[in-house]
């Protein structure tokens, strides 16, 4: 499969300001230099515990977010070098789904007039192309036209978040980025919201971002996996892979905290010892060392370079340097 989406290096430090002047003192380093990469027509699942920087890189690769360097390259242009007016006409191709249905819904629009908005922005169409438009994509997330009249509140929440993909899809984009998109709904709702995604890209070509703290979710939407840990990418791999043999102590821990199905199968959870530390003053070396079962002393001195484990598995854990 051809790279479709390129980040390198990508950083985001948030500065602090104390002081009467508001002065930087401190910076949090949300995004601390991570490089992933996505092809056509796939889905990198992006996972971590809440406040590992997954959501930050999601923002920062749309500019959401202003990152602070690194370069996102799509299609032979890079995003962060680009001016207001070329990144506006790039946008089409990349769109966004976020975790709160709700609150990404405008509560005075109506469906029509929602969905309707990108192609105002971006798209010179007549009312009646318009409206084709419209109809097109509420009936390809599963909704009858006639709810294009309803407002949000008139809907649950897996509806809206229909609604969300609806008016992401408008564009026909290449990529979209979901930020938890499923994670504030009900299990069986979110079984059909996934079922939904799978099936468009299937029938579109899409590839997703898909950003999630939920692992079970990332199995199951995922081709390839990258585990994010205090503003880094520990691990990267295929997701049978990833699963199979998890090789970084903080993905071990992370699977085996998974609750599974069958409460007569024995699993003893392995726990991470310690808080997590500060993003204003991560550790040296490897950020994960402090709680780290299998640290040694190399592991706070020195940051791990990734090591290929096997194909397209890469882990960045000092057990495995060779």
């Amino acid at each position: 499969m051809s790279e479709l989406l390129q980040v390198k290096k990508l950083i985001k430090y948030f500065p602090v300001r104390k002081g009467w002047f508001g002065r930087k003192t401190q910076f949090v380093h949300a995004v601390d230099d991570i490089s992933f990469s996505l092809a056509s027509n796939e889905t990198l699942g992006l996972v971590g515990e809440s406040g590992c920087g997954k959501s930050t890189a999601g923002f920062c690769l749309l500019r959401l977010i202003e990152p602070t360097s690194g370069e996102v390259w799509f299609d032979g242009h890079n995003l962060l070098e680009m001016d207001a007016n070329e990144l506006r006409q790039l946008r089409r191709e990349i769109q966004f789904v976020f975790q709160d249905p709700f609150g990404s819904l405008n509560p005075r629009m109506t469906v029509e007039h929602i969905i309707e908005e990108p192609l105002l922005n971006h798209e010179h169409l007549s009312k009646r192309k318009r409206r084709e438009k419209i109809v097109e994509s509420l009936e390809m997330v599963g909704l009858p036209p006639d709810y294009m009249h309803r407002f949000p509140h008139e809907f649950s929440g897996g509806q809206r978040q229909r609604i969300c993909l609806a008016r992401a899809l408008v564009l026909r984009p290449k990529v979209i980025v979901g930020d938890e998109s499923v994670s504030a709904l009900d299990v069986s709702v979110q079984a059909q919201v996934l079922n939904l995604m799978v099936r468009l890209q299937r029938e579109l070509g899409l590839s997703y971002i898909f950003i999630s703290h939920d692992l079970s979710v990332i199995r199951y939407i995922s081709q390839r996996v990258a585990v994010m840990y205090l503003g880094k990418i520990m691990e990267t791999a295929p997701v049978r892979d990833l699963y199979a043999h998890p090789y970084h102590p903080y993905t071990q821990a992370l699977l085996a905290a998974v609750p599974r199905p069958n409460p007569r199968r024995k699993h003893k959870p392995r726990i991470i010892v310690g808080d997590v530390p500060s993003p204003i003053d991560p550790p040296s070396g490897c950020r994960f060392h402090p709680r780290c079962p299998e640290k040694m002393s190399i592991c706070s001195g020195e940051m791990p370079n990734f090591t290929a484990m096997s194909a397209g598995h890469e882990v960045a854990c000092h057990l495995y340097t060779k």
